[in-house]
């Protein structure tokens, strides 16, 4: 499955899809981006007069990236496309630890590596940095995938 095959099945759109682009996707790893409109409705009431990206949605745009997109690849090689298909996302669990804000119209890139992929549940090393390559956050993210293959 190509990064562009991925991005096609992921299952959000826009306003909660925080995913631009996959720079790199394979069995261990994935590394994508995203900028944070500068116009998101979030931003007027968060902070006022000093905005800042919520910390649920940096630990979202993670999700999405290290955990999804790679969940999505690794469901493919694992079980073909069919697999993809309708499918069903949980989050398990979260652990992040934040060290920087992210501010209106700034672009982040999330590294994400696979700690293990088995009975469906992907747990992953995920870390999150700025335009200048500064660190803002990282974590543990763990989720459940089900396809509709699962109910056959």
């Amino acid at each position: 499955m190509t990064k562009k095959e991925v991005l096609s099945h992921l299952p959000y759109q826009e306003p909660f899809l925080f995913v631009d682009g996959l720079t790199n996707l394979d069995q261990n790893s994935v590394c994508g981006h995203y900028t944070f409109k500068a116009d998101a409705l979030f931003y007027q009431g968060h902070f006022k007069n000093s905005p800042v990206t919520p910390g649920v949605l940096l630990t979202e745009c993670c999700a999405q990236i290290g955990l999804v997109c790679l969940g999505i690849y690794l469901l493919d090689q694992q079980m073909d496309l069919v697999a993809v298909t309708n499918l069903k996302i949980a989050m398990s669990r979260s652990q992040m630890d934040f060290y920087l804000p992210v501010l209106p119209g700034e672009k982040v890139t999330v590294k994400s590596e696979k700690e293990y992929f088995r009975f469906n549940k992907l747990k992953c090393k995920v870390k999150l940095f700025n335009a200048e390559d500064r660190l803002v956050c990282k974590g543990i993210l763990e989720g459940m995938f089900k396809s509709n293959a699962d109910e056959k």
